[in-house]
């Protein structure tokens, strides 16, 4: 892991007066980018050959001669054959020459390796490097584990498919979309088996996947992805905040759900057993009356990143739950970083974020401003990684 007093140095050479949000195009990029432009940023977004058009095209900013952004979010795109290049000596040296601070998503730590994100990247990330690798499910402290030590409430685990006696979900990865969801859902240990012996066959999983793959529970109820901010800067208000709240479309999860019974039915064997890759997000609001509940797993989990994750949480984080029928959430998976529905709430923002700061507050806006306060505090290094 970079030592954070390697990466507090870089920001030595940097002309604050002229920070830069940078990002990985892809993910929440272009709620990241819109927050900046928000908060008076400028933005780079890194993107690969190919993949480029919403942000160097279609969202591309256009000032004003005095710099007031007339249209877009997205200044400049660093265009790459590989996000991964990323990495380059040289690249890194152009992002820190233009005094880049660089928001990790989703996309950045599955395109570069784990190993170089923490090891090499040599560029000051806004959040929490060393709990990135907390998402990859099945590493000696992976999210599951912190979880545990925060004592918060998580799907029970299935140690052997045998004893799988009620709806349970196999989480793995697609083997052909190396990126996306292999999951599948079974309630016994016979349909289990044909499950996976289909999924096989059609080439959605392999078998070491499946041999490592998360079983668990099936928690029946609504999915809520809370979005969450803890600020190290706050001192008069409360550290952990609510941004919003967002849940998702998996397809072909909801063109499933979407079909009739009797036409499911009809369906033939590829068609029959669903894929959960997530396609998009919509915007939800919470009953009041779970709101304490809410913040308590929030607090909990920030507590728990301060203790076996020093300095712990910073900035953005997403607790993604499902409620029960008895009004009970359990998380089921943890994103330390932005989370992936927070497109939902750009430039609008959501209602939790504005009414709290009075004015449209998406993630990627919070996240500049918290930024904008360190620069004009010089508390930067309260805030990197």
């Amino acid at each position: 892991m970079i030592d954070r007093k390697a990466i507090i140095e870089l920001l030595e050479h940097y002309d604050i007066d002229k920070v830069k949000i940078g990002v990985i195009g892809s993910h929440s990029a272009l709620d990241t980018c819109d927050g900046a432009v928000e908060e008076g940023f400028r933005t780079l977004a890194v993107c690969q050959e190919g993949r480029d058009v919403p942000y160097s095209r279609y969202f591309r900013t256009q000032r004003d001669p005095s710099g007031k952004v007339r249209r877009g979010m997205v200044d400049e795109v660093m265009l790459l054959p590989r996000f991964k290049d990323v990495m380059k000596e040289e690249n890194m040296e152009k992002l820190r020459s233009q005094n880049v601070l660089f928001v990790p998503n989703r996309s950045f730590t599955s395109y570069v390796s784990m190993d170089a994100v923490e090891n090499d990247f040599m560029v000051p990330l806004v959040g929490s490097r060393n709990l990135l690798r907390s998402e990859d499910r099945g590493g000696p402290k992976d999210y599951y584990w912190l979880l545990e030590k925060a004592n918060l409430p998580s799907p029970r685990k299935i140690t052997d498919p045998k004893d799988i006696n009620s709806l349970s979900i196999i989480k793995l990865h697609h083997a052909k979309k190396k990126l996306e969801r292999g999951f599948f859902t079974c309630a016994s240990y016979q349909e289990y088996k044909e499950k996976a012996a289909a999924l096989l066959k059609q080439g959605v999983i392999d078998q070491e996947c499946l041999d490592t793959a998360r079983m668990e529970e099936y928690i029946i109820g609504p999915v809520f992805n809370l979005d969450f901010f803890y600020s190290p800067l706050e001192k008069e208000g409360e550290k952990v905040e609510l941004l919003g709240v967002d849940w998702r479309f998996e397809s072909s999860l909801d063109g499933h759900v979407r079909i009739p019974a009797p036409q499911q039915l009809t369906l033939n064997e590829d068609q029959r057993i669903p894929e959960y890759t997530v396609c998009g997000h919509n915007s939800a609001t919470l009953r009041e009356s779970l709101l304490d509940k809410a913040f308590e797993l929030a607090e909990r989990f920030v507590a728990a990143t301060k203790e076996h994750f020093s300095p712990g949480i910073i900035g953005p984080f997403c607790l993604q739950t499902c409620v029960d029928k008895d009004l009970n959430f359990y998380i089921y998976d943890v994103a330390p970083r932005i989370g992936g529905g927070t497109n939902v709430h750009m430039n609008v923002g959501h209602p939790y974020g504005n009414s709290l700061w009075r004015v449209n507050m998406s993630t990627g806006r919070r996240l500049a401003m918290e930024v904008r306060r360190a620069v004009e505090e010089d508390r930067l290094e309260e805030i990197v990684t």
